[in-house]
């Protein structure tokens, strides 16, 4: 438990920046997900699109320091590569 004045206003942000992050994560995971069942589907306009609405969430998870930017260029990398195979 915090003691000290400077530990309890420590563990208030830390609970605020918390939830944001948590918020942002899930955020970052329905427009994957949107991209997902696009390409389950088979559709490939509606998986582009996705996709063109993923990654600038994505960049945004990088910058804000919620996802590592390699973990970022990996999935971009691999979801790219899918739609691309499904246009194909």
């Amino acid at each position: 438990m915090a003691n000290t004045p400077q530990s309890k206003k420590r563990a208030r942000q830390t609970e605020r920046v918390t939830a944001v992050n948590k918020a942002r994560r899930s955020r970052i995971r329905t427009f994957l997900r949107k991209v997902e069942e696009a390409i389950a589907a088979g559709d490939p306009a509606a998986a582009r699109a996705a996709l063109t609405a993923a990654q600038p969430e994505l960049a945004r998870g990088v910058t804000k320091g919620v996802l590592h930017k390699n973990t970022v260029a990996r999935k971009m990398s691999r979801l790219s590569a899918r739609v691309k195979a499904l246009t194909a």
